[in-house]
């Protein structure tokens, strides 16, 4: 069996990871190819100049009006794997950017064209062979969807009809929902000539507008969410307001892809390598890779950013002061779907500064590692100039994530939706019990007093009130009761989401009839 993936990120190469999506990509070919799938896998490949490529062809791809040329590389084939990517203008104008922000007014704009055009492109080099012989094409989230779109109403595209065609819904909030015309960035005018049924293809909310989520969810022929949980939540509607995220929107289609047999839930796996001898970091460790990490953040710009003073200044004081307490941690990036609980208003300021002080009675300090919203930074770094044993750091590295996973004692990750996550695995595999709420992959990963802590609730209210229970609850375990607090970081490491298992169930549930 020979199965093409599409998808926006891969973190097999260089510059090309954003989110969560980039690390299946990344993994679950090879485990794939393990069961005798060979798996091809293509992605933009953004102007990175890094890149060590061979050329294959190029390919003509008729968009705006226009004959456009992209050209097809491949960049490596090893395991049973080839790894693509395609090349045009599009994707190298924005400095190597995977994604751009386009203004309120004209959301995903940008994106939406650029992805528009590599689904335009990967369908032309399907019906040219370029990818050779393909039994299965597997779609991923908003990106990729254009490519269903073509296959359903192109009468160009004879050989793309044939394959039998997945679409794996990775953030269901992510959409990519564009106008159908009067916009240089729409279905029309990047398709001028195609035929299509608006009912299908239309937003429920916005029914002059493409919702490219939807249509893929409608046209292919399997779907999947990333949890089993998760396939459950998404056939109710949101209501954001008593914080509970669901089908967003498309919870109709997603129940009709249900009736049908469509969906299907299969949970994202980990990595699990072979323990090394290597002895792991300490916070002294993690605190100097920290002061060093923040000078490289303050030389990005000319203006110094107040949360990377004062986090520096409470590195150096953490320096000289070491802490007898646990050490409670938070990666991730900075959205409401991560964040939404610790910004909820209390008598002490936030949820955030609650956990703070929790913390404190048991002499501990708390560290978030993250970027995002632009306001939810500076929620976050208030936060941390009214708590001294609060340590915010304003970015991202792949260094100090690693570490922190590796050094924490509590790993907190209150997400207010969470379809597959992977933070919560790569803590439990470096021992360190994770505190969750009870939706999504979460909840399929983490079981409560056995591995880690769960907390749920109604409303935002009792989310919030059961949140700072259960981790007053956590901290008194790990202050009070040290040998049942290890038999529940050793009931974390012991957890296993081996890739092996999602690919048995890729090839059952998704690739064969």
């Amino acid at each position: 069996m020979r199965v093409l993936m599409v998808a926006a990120e891969n973190d097999r190469l260089p510059n090309c990871k954003v989110g969560g999506v980039a690390d299946v990509i990344r993994d679950i070919p090879y485990a794939l190819a393990k069961h005798q799938v060979e798996t091809l896998v293509v992605v933009p490949d953004y102007g990175q100049p890094e890149l060590n490529r061979n050329f294959v062809c190029d390919i003509a791809v008729p968009f705006r009006q226009h004959l456009e040329t992209a050209t097809l590389w491949e960049v490596k084939q090893a395991d049973g794997v080839i790894q693509l990517v395609i090349s045009h203008s599009l994707f190298s104008e924005h400095g190597g950017a995977v994604y751009c922000n386009d203004d309120g007014q004209r959301p995903f704009a940008t994106d939406a064209t650029k992805f528009a055009f590599f689904s335009a492109a990967v369908s032309e080099a399907i019906e040219h062979g370029l990818f050779g012989h393909l039994d299965v094409l597997h779609l991923h989230d908003w990106h990729a969807a254009c490519v269903a779109v073509l296959k359903e109403y192109s009468p160009r595209f004879v050989k793309l009809k044939m394959l039998k065609t997945v679409y794996t819904v990775h953030n269901l909030a992510l959409q990519g929902i564009r106008p159908f015309n009067y916009d240089d960035s729409s279905l029309e005018a990047w398709f001028p000539t195609l035929s299509y049924d608006g009912q299908v293809l239309c937003d429920h909310q916005y029914p002059h507008c493409f919702n490219p989520m939807r249509s893929a969810i409608a046209l292919c022929d399997k779907v999947h969410v990333v949890s089993p949980n998760y396939s459950e939540e998404v056939l109710q509607s949101s209501e954001p307001d008593r914080g509970f995220f669901g089908g967003e929107g498309l919870e109709h289609d997603m129940q009709i892809a249900n009736r049908y047999g469509k969906l299907i839930g299969i949970l994202n796996g980990c990595e699990y390598p072979q323990k090394q001898s290597l002895p792991k970091p300490d916070v002294t460790e993690f605190l100097n890779t920290s002061e060093q990490t923040l000078f490289v953040w303050m030389a990005r710009t000319q203006q110094l950013k107040s949360s990377h003073y004062i986090a520096h200044q409470r590195v150096k004081m953490w320096l000289t002061i070491p802490s007898s307490g646990p050490l409670i941690t938070s990666v991730g990036r900075l959205t409401d779907q991560k964040a939404l609980l610790l910004r909820q208003t209390t008598d002490a300021g936030i949820v955030l500064d609650d956990l703070a002080k929790i913390t404190a009675r048991s002499s501990g300090r708390l560290i978030v590692l993250g970027s995002g919203d632009a306001h939810l930074e500076d929620v976050f770094t208030q936060a941390m100039a009214r708590n001294d044993n609060l340590l915010f750091l304003n970015g991202y590295g792949q260094s100090l994530g690693d570490m922190l996973y590796d050094i924490g004692d509590l790993f907190l990750m209150p997400s207010s939706f969470e379809p597959c996550g992977i933070s919560q695995m790569l803590a439990m595999r470096s021992g360190q019990p994770c505190l969750v709420h009870q939706v999504g992959g979460l909840r399929d990963t983490v079981a409560h007093f056995e591995s880690g802590f769960v907390f749920s609730g109604e409303d935002l209210h009792q989310q919030k009130t059961q949140l700072l229970n259960m981790f007053t609850q956590a901290l008194d375990l790990y202050d009070n009761d040290s040998e049942r607090y290890d038999q529940i970081r050793d009931g974390a490491q012991a957890k296993r989401f081996e890739w092996d298992n999602v690919a048995l169930s890729y090839i059952n549930s998704l690739y064969t009839p």
